[in-house]
């Protein structure tokens, strides 16, 4: 069974920076690409990054593009999320997620397999 931990969330003000991490377990051999997601109250759920099994080909939605990064550490079995010049309107609680389909680039929720439980950023002005 795999399983996602996501650490790192915590309360910081506008123009800070924060590194969330998730690290997955219950892998078999093959690699997945990840994705994190974030979900404010009242809104829905809404795609932040995407990065390849391999870790060459990233995707991130237009409004965190220059401020985040993500990445990944195959050997540490974990992937990671930059946040820079945070915004009050980055605040939500942050998924990490595992695509199933090896070769998935992409931003659409339904084809994540796999969550974590989340961790809450918190951005005050």
């Amino acid at each position: 069974q795999v399983q996602l931990v996501e650490s790192g969330g915590g309360l910081v003000q506008a123009g800070g920076s924060l590194r969330l991490s998730c690290e997955f377990s219950g892998r078999t051999v093959h690699n997945y690409p990840m994705g994190w997601f974030r979900q404010a109250p009242g809104k829905e759920r809404e795609f932040v990054a995407t990065i390849c099994y391999r870790g060459r080909t990233t995707d991130y939605t237009n409004s965190v593009k220059g401020r985040f990064t993500i990445s990944r550490d195959n050997a540490k079995n974990a992937v990671y999320l930059q946040m820079n010049s945070l915004k009050p309107e980055d605040t939500a609680v942050y998924y990490c997620a595992e695509s199933r389909d090896i070769y998935y680039i992409g931003s659409d929720y339904l084809r994540y397999d796999y969550w974590g439980q989340g961790t809450q950023v918190t951005v005050s002005s």
